[in-house]
Parts: C-alpha cells; structure tokens; sequence
C-alpha cells in the first residue's frame, strides 16, 4: 500500500525517507522511481509538494549471538 505525504519546510527526499522507512540507503532511489518528476524541483523540496511514498521492505536488523564455547 503505497502513501501520499506532503513536504514540509525545508525537507527533502532524503529527510522524507528517514522519517518514513528509517533509513535512506536504497530507499531514495524507489521514492524517485515512484515520482519520476520529484528529480526535476531540486533538493529541497517546496512546502506542500505531495510525495508518493511506495511500499518498501524494511529488513529487522538481527543480533548475531556468539557462542564462547562449542
């Protein structure tokens, strides 16, 4: 289920992606892909530019546990 969200001050698809996904890395490029025309305003965005924000898998980050003795 993809979401529409609206840019506030001084934002920016890298900012919008932080506070949505919880992180940017491999996630800008999918916002980007999603508003093919988001590219062309620049990096801050205007206030009030609506965001298409797509469904993206956020991997659970893991505890690798180890073990002293086999």
């Amino acid at each position: 289920m993809t979401q529409t969200i609206t840019a506030i001050q001084n934002d920016t698809i890298d900012s919008i992606c932080w506070r949505y996904y919880g992180r940017s890395a491999g996630v800008v490029e999918k916002v980007l892909e999603a508003n093919p025309k988001l590219a062309d305003i620049g990096v801050i965005l205007p206030i009030g530019t609506e965001v298409i924000l797509p469904d993206i898998d956020t991997p659970q980050q893991t505890k690798q546990t180890i073990q002293l003795w086999d």
